[in-house]
């Protein structure tokens, strides 16, 4: 009888064991170098070495607050075209704020801003498994894990919700337009802020404007309510006028100026 219960509670580890290590994703043996020099608080240039994906370069931001013994947020933010690993070693935290304005709403959440090479499925695949690689390395709450895209960035964060949506916990597209697989997310249901200048230089509303309809379309016919669309799915296009306000003339470079604001930002990190 005793062996039997030892065999029994041996067992039990062993699944625990494979459980955890399939919910980690695949990176979870992947290797990292840690980058030497510092940025407003984030070490710069860490590379994970994704035995799938290759390196991987990234900035994080961990508060130091952190220690490990209570879960954090994790925050992923992928910038646009200026932003790309071969721009230079931290170019998206020098062009863009989202990663200094998100320390604003939660005190207790890791950033990480990937620098990755483009805008397609690899970047995109890269994404996910730095995703599954940092909730693995970290305590993270599995129910607070954000991403947003800007530009380029926002292409890719569209094929991530295409392919991993139940990763994160709420995604912002910013300036950008729609790559990613609608049926996919419409699956997973994660909440999506889509904001966009009415006449986006690079880009126009339109890509967004049609995800964004035929995402509710996909959501209508899965028996949602009106009122339940509503809450997860957000599209806010914006005139002229709010980027003249900012200092900005062309709607595509304005979309930085979305960082700012506390109603945008404030609906990702609400989640």
């Amino acid at each position: 009888m005793i062996r039997k219960r030892v065999l029994v509670c041996f067992l039990f580890a062993l699944m625990a064991v494979c459980l955890a290590s399939c919910e980690s994703g695949s990176d979870q043996g992947a290797e990292v170098t840690e980058g030497s020099e510092s940025y407003r608080g984030f070490v710069m240039d860490n590379v994970l070495h994704s035995p799938e994906e290759g390196d991987i370069h990234y900035n994080l931001y961990v508060p130091e607050s952190y220690d490990g013994s209570s879960p954090y947020a994790l925050f992923v933010t992928l910038p646009g075209y200026e932003g790309l690993y071969f721009q230079g070693v931290g170019a998206n935290l020098r062009y863009e704020e989202f990663a200094f304005e998100a320390m604003k709403y939660n005190e207790k959440m890791i950033i990480a801003a990937p620098q990755l090479n483009d805008w397609e499925e690899t970047s995109a695949r890269q994404t996910i498994a730095l995703t599954q690689y940092l909730i693995s390395a970290y305590n993270i709450d599995r129910d607070k894990v954000y991403l947003n895209g800007m530009s380029g960035g926002g292409e890719t964060g569209s094929l991530v919700m295409g392919e991993s949506p139940e990763l994160y916990t709420a995604y912002l597209a910013v300036s950008t337009g729609w790559d990613g697989d609608l049926e996919r997310l419409a699956e997973g249901k994660t909440p999506v802020y889509m904001a966009v200048g009415e006449e986006d230089s690079y880009y126009g509303s339109e890509p967004l404007k049609e995800a964004y309809a035929r995402l509710r379309e996909l959501y209508r016919e899965r028996g949602m309510t009106e009122e339940e669309i509503n809450h997860i799915l957000v599209l806010d296009v914006k005139d002229q006028s709010y980027f003249t306000e900012r200092g900005y003339s062309d709607q595509h470079a304005g979309g930085a100026s979305f960082a700012f604001d506390e109603e945008i930002m404030g609906w990702l990190f609400s989640w």
